[in-house]
């Protein structure tokens, strides 16, 4: 095969193959990385139970044809199209039956990467069983479960995606066999798409799939006028959009230009090295798409100086704070007073000084006096701190090392800043801390942010779901721990279900009396589509002062910040979701002296248990 590293995988597909060496050398040399063969020729058909003698001779070619280490690279196996698992012939099924498990055995034996599987119809329960028994057994091979965009039926019949019914609808059949095969990681999705797209709704639902392989058939491609295939915008914007899932490609079907099947291997790769520039979250967010991270607990541990670099580089944060920061002084102190009134600003939680240089950036660009206590708990920053107040800020700015809410100020602030806000809002622990730092804020002093509010969205995403399976942890008691633990998380294989709805809203300085965090919400989702859920998407939005916001809620996304991902709250078991149906669930924020915790449940269409009850597998620590 060919030895330079393509920027995308690309396979070809063949369908009978004289010489398996030849055919390697072949695809190799017009750029393909890989080959779909057949493992035996697809018109041997074997009869099993009527007596029919045996043909002599061995089933198929020898593993000796080529090396062992191409069979384990080079080869994706494909069964005999023949093969019908589930047909209502009895001896047909059975035939198939024994000639499934017979060319899976030699595929095992072949130790091929993965195994070529049709999905043909909804009616697939009998295949999900053999598969099943395969699945079970100790192996690391992977299925690629070969499934149409679009029903054969409904694109022979011009039949619009959205008018199929339930058993034309290709997810159904994936979602089928996914699902008796209790959702095996071991199975991956070989997406063929069709000659004209579904809507925008299917092509999402898809992208929440875990797609391993795009089948691209030459039939999809248009001719330019040079005589070159090329595919249509449409299939140009959804092959860019699956790149981002590191998707492989296998071409399909018959050369259908002069230039040769070499010319459709130019082309994809092209159409991989000419996506379009990422943006700064898509270049920060690298390597981070889909990986589970468990939220800080800045209460509880001390951050590295990694850590604070990181959230450093945020471009769009620290100056929207500079903003707020500057109008909240203008708003403060007025112009005949600049020159006499200095405004106290407490900077609580102040890390490595970001926001410090905001308010002393603000106090110049505003013309207002500013004096600034920067008062932080972790030792290490600290130590940053005190290092830049003697080098560069000078005796504008008063290093305090203590904790926000146990601190005795000595005079009492005009203007109070603090980032301490996660990615849903007040999940570190926010409205606990300034509640305490009011104590030092003048009775109509500002705090910036001055109210934030978390937002839940309906998310459906395989992968995310297996990953947390993977996230056990011994030391925890309840066995599902990993799944009432919420996660920082880029999401990228996830589609998700319906628009985010507002959830819980704190305001600063907060004037109740007593004050109370706990908090408590149920939220209706309406779902078009059917689908499958799998957790929920947190977000928030906040504004730090008048107009002055920020948010990574998707409808309102801050461009270009990057200091906070989502947040991902699990559901312990998979959940369908049937077409034109709703979705509620039911959120609880509560706090003892010592903990805040939440607790999630559904009730429609289906109920769930009650997740992280007492907050005995995640809490955050006071």
């Amino acid at each position: 095969m060919s030895a330079l590293k393509k920027s995308v995988s690309c396979g070809r597909d063949l369908t009978c193959i004289p010489d398996l060496a030849t055919a390697l050398q072949q695809t190799g040399q017009a750029g393909f990385d890989f080959v779909t063969a057949p493992l035996v020729h697809p018109r041997f058909k074997r009869e099993f139970f009527r007596g029919t003698p045996e043909r002599a001779g061995p089933l198929t070619r020898s593993d000796l044809v080529i090396p062992g280490s191409e069979w384990s690279s080079l080869i994706v196996g494909k069964l005999s199209p023949w093969i019908h698992l589930d047909s209502p012939d009895q001896t047909l099924r059975k035939n198939s039956e024994k000639a499934f498990s017979e060319e899976l055995c030699l595929a095992l034996h072949l130790n091929v990467p993965a195994i070529l599987l049709p999905l043909r119809s909804a009616s697939c329960v009998n295949q999900a069983r053999c598969l099943q028994q395969l699945l079970l057994s100790q192996h690391n091979h992977m299925f690629w479960i070969h499934v149409p965009m679009v029903s054969p039926r409904n694109d022979l019949e011009g039949v619009e995606p959205e008018e199929q019914k339930p058993a034309e609808e290709t997810w159904e059949w994936w979602n089928k066999l996914r699902t008796l095969c209790c959702n095996s990681r071991k199975l991956g999705l070989a997406l063929e798409l069709s000659p004209t797209l579904p809507n925008i709704s299917v092509l999402d639902r898809w992208c929440g799939e875990p797609i391993k392989v795009v089948v691209v058939p030459t039939d999809v491609f248009l001719t330019n006028r040079k005589g070159y295939p090329v595919l249509p915008r449409t299939h140009q914007a959804l092959l860019h959009k699956l790149f981002k899932l590191n998707v492989q490609l296998l071409l399909s079907g018959a050369c259908k230009v002069e230039y040769g099947i070499h010319s459709y291997e130019q082309y994809l790769n092209h159409l991989y090295q000419t996506q379009p520039i990422p943006s700064s979250m898509d270049s920060f967010a690298q390597g981070y798409d889909d990986y589970l991270q468990s939220p800080l607990q800045p209460l509880m541990d001390n951050l590295d100086s990694q850590t604070y670099e990181i959230f450093e580089k945020d471009p769009v944060k620290y100056a929207q704070y500079e903003k707020a920061i500057s109008k909240a002084l203008l708003d403060r102190v007025t112009e005949e007073e600049k020159e006499d009134v200095t405004t106290v600003v407490m900077v609580v939680g102040a890390g490595r000084g970001p926001l410090v240089d905001a308010t002393l950036r603000a106090a110049k660009s505003s013309e207002r006096l500013v004096v600034i206590y920067a008062v932080e708990k972790n030792p290490g920053a600290v130590v940053t701190l005190q290092s830049r107040q003697a080098e560069e800020w000078g005796s504008r700015v008063t290093v305090v090392s203590c904790d926000m809410r146990k601190w005795n100020a000595p005079e009492k602030a005009d203007i109070l800043v603090s980032e301490l806000l996660g990615s849903f809002g007040d999940n570190e622990l926010s409205p606990e801390c300034l509640d305490g730092a009011q104590a030092f804020l003048k009775s109509d002093g500002i705090s910036i942010p001055c109210s934030y509010t978390s937002y839940l969205a309906p998310i459906s995403s395989p992968r995310l779901h297996m990953e947390v399976s993977f996230c056990k942890e011994k030391e925890k008691a309840y066995p599902f721990a990993n799944f009432e633990t919420p996660y920082v998380v880029r999401l990228r294989n996830a589609n998700t279900l319906a628009y985010s709805q507002p959830c819980f809203t704190f305001t600063h300085p907060n004037k109740d009396v007593p004050i109370d965090n706990e908090r408590y919400i149920s939220l209706r989702f309406p779902v078009r589509m059917s689908a499958t859920l799998h957790g929920f998407a947190g977000y928030f939005d906040t504004i730090l002062y008048d107009d002055i916001t920020l948010s990574i809620n998707p409808k309102t996304h801050s461009e270009g910040m990057i200091s906070w991902f989502p947040i991902f709250f699990p559901i312990k078991d998979p959940m369908y979701i049937p077409a034109n149906s709703e979705i509620e669930v039911h959120i609880w924020r509560l706090c003892t002296e010592k903990k805040v915790w939440y607790e999630w449940c559904l009730t429609e269409p289906q109920t769930s248990c009650i997740h992280n009850p007492r907050g005995r597998s995640y809490w955050i620590g006071l």
